[in-house]
């Protein structure tokens, strides 16, 4: 299961752009913002909402490409 997920992640990353690593760096931003933020109450709504925003526009492309990844078969 491990070296299955090993050969996607090398295949992921063989089809992608700087563009593709820059949506996961912003998706991996934002999971961050939102586990780690220690703001005080009253801000911290509109600042989850920003975050979960990001995750979201960044998230849902890079899980397409990796179902799309996935379905191809081997070359």
């Amino acid at each position: 299961m491990i070296k299955a997920l090993l050969a996607l992640g090398d295949r992921y990353a063989a089809r992608s752009s700087w563009k593709d690593f820059a949506l996961l760096k912003f998706c991996l931003f934002s999971m961050g913002l939102i586990a780690g933020t220690m703001i005080p109450k009253e801000k911290k709504g509109p600042v989850i909402a920003v975050a979960a925003a990001i995750f979201t526009a960044s998230y849902v492309p890079l899980m397409a490409k990796v179902f799309r990844v996935a379905a191809e078969k081997d070359e």
